[in-house]
């Protein structure tokens, strides 16, 4: 099926936007998309923070910085006077940290801080990284020092996990094993006791068969300790919700040509216009192109075939030039069938821009291959020279 021609102007979009959120699978090149579409409108003048969830600090490497951590860092080497470029690494337990110390009395920020649920919840729990990305997009927001936020959302399995974060949250402290560990602590004095031996000794007997009677006096401690916490939490993810609503913000899809990948791309496509949040694009990565793209695969086949005929009297050069033209047609051949996932795509989805790059020769390392990256989402693939790998 034919696709039509992408209907979105990227550079228009990264002078316009106030957030970008780039959303996809993980291992499809969030990071070196977001990257590459925040240098870009910083060297188009925009003052600029880019926040990454990257474990493998790629990032921190193609921007030249020695580290990248908790606190946005300036990138040098961005051409342009008037724009400039922070980088940023979430760290999602220190997040969390700044959170409480923000947010309780210092007594009590040091009991949560101290307490073993706490340092298992802050490092691990299951949609703590996706809430805590949120988190500290809503915190960069508010200090109103960038035009632009651009947001690379954590490598999860799924792409939707960064937008159930926040009901997820939710959900879990609405839970009813929260709301019994906290009936306890909010009885007081004797009646504390009267309701944990009582109305509770069947569920605590049970915790403390599986977890042990320590562990659960530290979970107790542990909810009752953040539950003055709870309502904020809530409230402010509500906030980063609707924020991912408002004019100026935009989603940024990023896929690659591979089933699975376009099929999480869908999937998230559809939930944005579910929830009526604004998609921009969707970014077709490591898409394989040739610089030949008029000799077919066939006549490449024919032409090797030929030549693996002819007796050999050039030291080898034939059969060299033979190699050649069998891995052009192998490259032709990957190329057609990333041209056949796209156009699959599009036809499922005819109204949503897509905006291909191609499959670069070697990783992205530096502010030059990012530069080359961003000509690509900024002005098609006339912008740099066809790549295959």
């Amino acid at each position: 099926m034919t696709r039509a021609p992408a209907a979105v102007d990227v550079d228009e979009l990264l002078d316009t936007a106030r957030i970008l959120v780039c959303c996809g699978s993980g291992g499809v090149g969030k990071t070196t998309t977001a990257a590459a579409l925040a240098l870009r409108a910083a060297e188009r003048g925009r003052q600029v923070c880019v926040l990454t969830i990257d474990p493998a600090r790629r990032l921190a490497q193609s921007m030249g910085l020695t580290e990248l951590d908790n606190t946005p860092r300036a990138v040098t080497g961005v051409e342009s006077n008037a724009g400039s470029l922070d980088a940023m690494m979430l760290d999602m337990k220190r997040t969390f940290d700044e959170i409480v110390l923000a947010h309780a009395d210092p007594a009590r920020a040091q009991q949560i801080l101290a307490n073993p649920f706490y340092v298992s919840l802050s490092s691990s729990f299951a949609g703590t990284q996706e809430y805590m990305a949120m988190e500290k997009l809503g915190q960069l927001k508010a200090q109103g020092r960038w035009d632009l936020i651009v947001v690379d959302t954590p490598p999860s399995r799924s792409a939707l996990d960064f937008l159930d974060a926040p009901q997820r949250l939710g959900r879990f402290l609405d839970g009813r094993m929260i709301r019994l560990l906290l009936a306890p602590a909010k009885a007081g004095g004797r009646a504390y006791m009267k309701v944990f031996t009582v109305g509770l000794s069947m569920f605590t007997n049970v915790l403390t068969r599986i977890i042990g009677a320590q562990a659960l006096k530290d979970l107790s401690v542990f909810v009752s300790s953040l539950e003055s916490m709870f309502g904020g939490f809530r409230e402010r993810a509500e906030h980063t919700y609707r924020l991912l609503k408002e004019p100026g913000t935009a989603f940024v899809v990023v896929a690659v040509p591979e089933r699975d990948a376009l099929r999480e791309a869908a999937f998230f496509v559809e939930r944005l216009s579910a929830e009526q949040m604004p998609l921009a694009t969707v970014v077709l990565n490591r898409v394989h192109r040739s610089g030949a793209p008029t000799l077919s695969r066939e006549r490449s086949l024919a032409a090797a075939e030929s030549l693996a005929a002819e007796p050999s009297a050039d030291g080898g050069e034939t059969s060299l030039a033979a190699a050649v033209l069998r891995v052009h047609a192998d490259r032709m051949t990957t190329a057609a069938r990333d041209q056949r996932m796209a156009g699959q795509f599009s036809g499922a989805h005819p109204g949503v821009p897509l905006v291909e790059v191609a499959a670069q020769a070697e990783d992205v390392h530096d502010l030059d291959g990012l530069r080359s990256i961003g000509a690509e989402l900024g002005s098609g693939p006339e912008a740099s020279a066809p790549l295959a790998g």
